[in-house]
C-alpha cells in the first residue's frame, strides 16, 4: 500500500484541482489535496464509512494517516448502514478503535456473528452502546457490561431467551451505573429496568404478539414490584412505542405502575405511543399532567386519547415551552390544542420543534362533514406565525375541503397557512388538503357540494376528466394547484413530504388491526379525487426533497407527474408509492419506469399495488437505481419475474434487503428466495431476503420472523413526520 500511495495522492491532487483551479481566473499555480487545511479534510473524512477511514485511506500517507485517527472521527462511530462491513472487517476496525471510541453503534447489525460482538468488550472506554437487532445472548450481554466499567448508556433486545439470572455481579455493577436503557421487548420482561437505579432516559419499545407461532396465546404476569419506585427517582425523560396487541398494553400498564404511586420530579419528556382505537385506560394520567405542568420544564409531551381530557391538557402545557407536542388521533382535545398555542396558554410557543395533529380532527366514516369537522386555513395561519420555528408537520387522518373553508369565505387557502411555517423540514398531508375543490371529479355542473353519489355509494363518472402531460400547463390538465403552489414557495427546505388519501389501508399485515381503525373507505372523502398528477409534477418545486411518500391517490391517472418531479428532484433517497390511480388495473407502469430510470440517487424504494408486474421491463428500469439499498414489493394480485429479479439483483450490489410480498405459489416464492440467498450471501453479508405469497395464511407468522428494523422499513405508510427522534411512529 505504501507503495501505492504517491499515486493514489497524485489522482486525488488532480481531482481536486479540477475541482478548484480555472485557468481564465487562476492562470498559474493549483491546489492538490495535500494543500487544503487540516480542518478542511477532516470535514471530508466524516463523510468517509469508518471501516474504508482506517483499513484504506489511512494507509495512503502519513499526513492521511495522522488524521484519520484524529479523536473528532474516532470518538462516536456507527456500524449501523454499512452493510458490506462483515464479520472480520468488523473485527479489525474494532481493534484498531479499542482505544479511541467512546460512543459505538451496531444497531440492526443483525448480519453480524456472538463472537464479532464479543469484541466490543475490547472498547473499554465506551460510555454510549447500542447493540438494538443484534444476535446477542445473555451470556455474551454479560460480558460487555462486565468489560465496560465506565458505560452510562445501553440499548438491546430482550428476546424471549433472555434470563437476568445468567448477568455477572459485575455486569449488575456496570448497570447500577446507567443513566439511559433503551429496551425492545419480544417477551413479557422487565429485562435489566430492575438493575438500573440511576436511570434519568428510558425508552421502550414493545413488539409482542398475543399469540406465538404455534398459535399459543402469550402469557402477561409480572411481579409489579421488580420494578420498583427508587429506579425512577432521577427519570427525566420515558418514552414507551407499542406494537399492536393487548399484551404489549398490559405489559406497559406493568412498568407504569409505579407512577400511580409517584411521579418522579424531575421528569419532562413523556411519550407514549399506542396503536388502534382503543388503547387501555390508565388512572394516573391526570396526576401526571398536573405534575409536568407546575414544574415549568416540560419538554415533550404525547399520551393517547383515553388518557387525557382537555383540562389536564390544559394543566400540563400551561407555563411550559415544549419542543414536541404529540395529539395523534385525539378529536376530543383540538379546541383545546389551539386554545393553549394561540391563546397564551403555552409559555413561549416559539420553541415548538415538531407537532403531531394526525386525526386530531377526524370524525371516522362520515359521510358529511360538518364545518366543525375540518382545518381552518385561517388557524393554521395564526399557528404558523406562533409557532414559528416548526420543522416538523404532521396532518395525516385530518381534513380540509376549500369550497366549504369556514372563515375566510374559501378566499385563503390551506397551502398559503402552511407556506408560513418558513423552517418546515417534512410535513404529512391528507390528500384533500391539496384539492382546490374545482376539480370535476368532485363538483357538479351547478357548482353544489358534493352529493352522496360521489361520496363511494357509487361509481364516480369519468365524464371530463383528462390525462396530465408533463411540462403542461396545469390549468390544462383540469386540475387547480394554487394552493400548492404556496404551500411549495413558502416551504422550499422541505426534505420530508408525506402525501396521503383517506381511505389507504396498507395490504401489509404487521400493523393491519390498527391501521384499519382509523381510516374510512376509499371513495367516502370525494375531495381526495382532486388531486392528480398536476400536484405530483408541482412538487418539482422542492429541490431538496429527500423522501417522498405518495398513497390512496385515485386521482392520480397516468402518473406522469411523477416524470416531472423527479426530474428537478435528483437527490430523492426514499420513495414510497401506494394505491394510485385505478386498483382493478395499474394504469401507471410507464411512467413509473421512466420515473425509476431518473432516480439514480434512490436508496430505498417501496411500491405497493393490486396488480404490480414486476418483468423484466421493471428490473431494467430499476437496475437505472445503482445506489439502491432496500426494495419491498407488495401486491396481492402481482407477478413476478424470477430470471429478471436475479439479473436486477446482480447488477445493483448494494442491495441488501429484497422484501417481495406479490401473488403466485409458494414453490416459485421459496425457489427465488433460495436462489437469490445462494448466490449472493456470502458477498453480501447483511442480505436479507423474503419472498412469499401475500394471500397465504402463514405470512403473520413469516412477517414476525422477520428483523423488527427491517419491518420499520417496509412499513414506511405510518407516518415519520412530527415525532422525536427517540421515538419512532407507530
Amino acid at each position: 500500500m505504501n507503495e501505492t500511495a504517491p499515486g493514489i495522492m497524485e489522482g486525488i491532487d488532480r481531482q481536486i484541482e479540477q475541482g478548484f483551479c480555472y485557468q481564465d481566473t487562476m492562470p498559474s499555480g493549483s491546489v492538490g489535496m495535500s494543500d487544503l487545511s487540516d480542518e478542511i479534510l477532516l470535514c471530508i473524512l466524516r463523510h468517509v464509512p469508518v471501516c474504508d477511514l482506517l483499513t484504506n485511506v489511512a494507509n495512503v500517507c502519513q499526513k492521511l494517516h495522522t488524521l484519520c485517527y484524529d479523536k473528532t472521527l474516532l470518538t462516536n462511530i456507527r456500524f449501523s448502514e454499512e452493510y458490506r462491513a462483515d464479520d472480520q472487517l468488523v473485527r479489525q476496525t474494532l481493534k484498531l478503535l479499542a482505544n479511541h471510541v467512546q460512543s459505538l453503534s451496531l444497531n440492526s447489525c443483525y448480519w453480524l456473528s456472538a463472537s464479532t460482538l464479543d469484541k466490543v468488550a475490547r472498547c473499554r472506554g465506551v460510555t454510549h452502546l447500542d447493540v438494538t437487532g443484534c444476535r446477542l445472548t445473555s451470556l455474551c450481554l454479560s460480558r460487555l457490561l462486565s468489560s465496560l466499567s465506565l458505560l452510562r448508556s445501553l440499548a438491546f433486545d430482550v428476546r424471549p431467551c433472555f434470563n437476568s439470572a445468567l448477568l455477572s455481579s459485575e455486569a449488575v455493577d456496570s448497570l447500577n451505573r446507567l443513566t439511559e436503557l433503551r429496551q425492545t421487548l419480544f417477551t413479557p420482561s422487565y429485562g435489566v429496568v430492575p438493575c438500573c437505579a440511576q436511570l434519568r432516559k428510558l425508552m421502550l419499545q414493545f413488539d409482542i404478539p398475543d399469540v406465538t407461532r404455534e398459535g399459543i396465546g402469550v402469557c402477561c404476569q409480572l411481579m409489579v414490584g421488580q420494578s420498583s419506585v427508587p429506579h425512577y427517582e432521577q427519570l427525566e425523560e420515558f418514552t414507551a412505542r407499542l406494537a399492536p396487541g393487548e399484551v404489549n398494553q398490559t405489559l406497559l400498564l406493568l412498568y407504569l405502575a409505579v407512577f400511580s404511586v409517584h411521579i418522579p420530579k424531575h421528569l419532562r419528556v413523556f411519550l407514549v405511543s399506542i396503536p388502534g382505537p382503543n388503547p387501555a385506560h390508565w388512572p394516573a394520567a391526570p396526576s401526571l399532567a398536573q405534575s409536568l405542568g407546575q414544574r415549568g420544564d416540560l419538554v415533550a409531551l404525547q399520551l393517547p386519547r383515553t388518557w387525557l381530557d382537555p383540562l389536564s391538557l390544559k394543566r400540563a402545557l400551561e407555563g411550559n415551552s415544549p419542543k414536541h407536542l404529540s395529539f395523534s388521533r385525539c378529536p376530543a382535545l383540538w379546541p383545546q390544542v389551539f386554545q393553549s398555542l394561540l391563546g397564551g396558554g403555552v409559555r413561549d410557543a416559539a420553541q415548538l420543534v415538531s407537532l403531531n395533529l394526525s386525526g386530531i380532527n377526524h370524525v371516522p366514516y362520515s359521510e358529511c362533514r360538518s364545518v366543525e369537522d375540518q382545518l381552518v386555513a385561517e388557524t393554521m395561519g395564526q399557528v404558523a406565525a406562533t409557532c414559528s420555528n416548526v420543522k416538523h408537520l404532521n396532518l395525516m387522518h385530518t381534513h380540509y375541503h376549500h369550497e366549504s373553508s369556514p372563515g375566510l369565505d374559501g378566499q385563503t387557502h390551506l397551502g398559503d397557512s402552511l407556506g408560513r411555517f418558513k423552517h418546515l423540514r417534512s410535513l404529512t398531508l391528507p390528500a384533500c388538503a391539496l384539492s382546490d375543490g374545482v376539480n370535476t371529479n368532485h363538483t357538479s355542473a351547478h357548482g353544489s357540494t358534493p352529493s352522496l353519489l360521489f361520496q363511494g355509494l357509487k361509481k364516480a363518472p369519468r365524464v371530463g376528466l383528462q390525462n396530465y402531460r408533463p411540462d403542461s400547463e396545469p390549468w390544462l390538465a383540469g386540475d387547480s394547484i394554487f394552493g400548492l403552489d404556496s404551500l411549495t414557495a413558502g416551504c422550499r427546505f422541505l426534505e420530508t413530504f408525506e402525501l396521503i388519501g383517506p381511505g389507504f389501508a396498507s395490504a401489509l399485515p404487521r400493523l393491519e388491526p390498527c391501521t384499519r381503525a382509523s381510516v374510512e373507505p376509499r371513495g367516502m372523502c370525494a375531495w381526495a379525487r382532486g388531486v392528480g398528477d398536476a400536484h405530483l409534477a408541482a412538487l418539482e418545486a422542492l429541490p431538496r426533497l429527500h423522501r417522498l411518500t405518495l398513497a390512496g391517490l385515485p386521482g392520480v391517472l397516468k402518473g406522469t407527474g411523477l416524470v416531472q418531479l423527479t426530474r428537478k428532484c435528483r437527490d430523492l433517497r426514499v420513495l414510497s408509492l401506494a394505491n394510485l390511480g385505478s386498483l382493478k388495473t395499474m394504469n401507471y407502469t410507464a411512467s413509473l419506469l421512466e420515473t425509476l430510470t431518473q432516480c439514480t440517487q434512490l436508496q430505498e424504494l417501496r411500491l405497493e399495488q393490486p396488480y404490480l408486474n414486476a418483468n423484466a421491463s421493471f428490473f431494467e428500469a430499476l437496475s437505472s437505481c445503482q445506489r439502491l439499498q432496500r426494495l419491498c414489493l407488495i401486491s396481492r394480485s402481482g407477478t413476478f419475474d424470477s430470471l429478471a429479479t436475479e439479473a436486477f439483483m446482480e447488477q445493483c450490489c448494494h442491495v441488501v434487503m429484497c422484501h417481495m410480498f406479490m401473488g403466485g405459489t409458494l414453490a416459485a416464492c421459496r425457489t427465488l428466495q433460495k436462489s437469490l440467498l445462494d448466490r449472493f450471501s456470502a458477498e453480501r453479508s447483511a442480505l436479507s431476503v423474503v419472498i412469499y405469497p401475500l394471500q397465504h395464511e402463514d405470512l403473520p407468522s413469516v412477517i414476525r420472523g422477520i428483523s423488527l428494523t427491517l419491518l420499520d422499513r417496509i412499513t414506511l405508510f405510518q407516518s415519520h413526520v412530527a415525532q422525536p427522534p427517540h421515538l419512532s411512529p407507530m
